[in-house]
């Protein structure tokens, strides 16, 4: 029984995420990793403790989601759990603006994976897979680059993971596809850009998520700089979309 409540506050509060509900899917998964607790299963709880920190990353407050990491890194024993906390602290660190330790435990999680996950990865973390990891790395070599003024470096992990990523929700897939264009726009290349974020426009008036709203609002902060016709609409689409989805809702 506390197995099923895991897995339902678990799946509860990343919808509750998706809508903008942030503090009921803090709700949610805090009774997510008590009942995982309860039903002895550890990793389940670090599982969702990587949610928790995700949403602290989103929310701005990455020295939070940097703490619960440091206490999910001490119980998480499976490979791919441990791996995922691996891969989301490099994240936290990169958010933070530290390259050194953004890229060691990258490279942790780099090592974790090039080893194997083992054929028994539980249903609930199968989802974190070298494309979900590369997903990290692009995110991660973005803010980066956007902390140290630097020459923007996420377009190729940005290009590779949706082929990757064939089987994962649409959402996801979206919000690749917006990132690659606005990676593409923060490279300065502005027709490439601009082509590839109508494509991902295409894709993301489909679908309704507050967390593609965001990536809306990352590919509107790259097209800033650029004047011509083809970016401008970009802009103009990019913003209808925004509008419409509004990245927080109250709780």
């Amino acid at each position: 029984m506390f197995a099923a409540t895991a897995d339902l506050a678990a799946l509860a509060g990343w919808v509750s995420h998706d809508c903008g509900r942030y503090a009921i899917a803090q709700r949610f998964w805090s009774y997510g990793t008590y009942a995982a607790g309860e039903a002895g299963r550890r990793d389940r709880a670090v599982e969702i403790v990587t949610r928790i920190s995700h949403q602290m990353i989103y929310l701005g407050h990455p020295q939070d989601a940097l703490g619960l990491l440091g206490v999910a890194a001490k119980k998480a024993t499976l490979p791919a759990t441990r791996a995922l906390v691996a891969s989301q602290t490099g994240r936290v660190h990169a958010a933070l603006g530290d390259e050194r330790e953004a890229d060691r435990y990258l490279g942790d999680a780099d090592g974790l994976l090039a080893d194997g996950l083992g054929d028994d990865v539980p249903e609930w973390v199968s989802y974190f897979d070298a494309a979900e990891h590369a997903g990290a790395r692009a995110v991660s070599a973005r803010d980066l680059a956007g902390l140290h003024r630097g020459p923007p470096s996420g377009e190729r992990p940005f290009r590779g993971r949706p082929e990757a990523a064939q089987a994962r929700l649409d959402r996801v897939k979206v919000m690749d596809r917006v990132g690659l264009a606005a990676a593409l726009l923060d490279e300065g290349e502005a027709e490439r850009g601009a082509a590839a974020a109508h494509q991902a426009l295409d894709d993301a008036a489909r679908v309704d998520s507050t967390l593609v709203a965001s990536r809306l609002n990352m590919l509107l902060e790259a097209a800033r700089p650029y004047e011509t016709a083809a970016v401008q609409d970009v802009r103009t689409r990019a913003r209808d979309l925004a509008t419409a989805r509004p990245t927080t809702i109250a709780a």
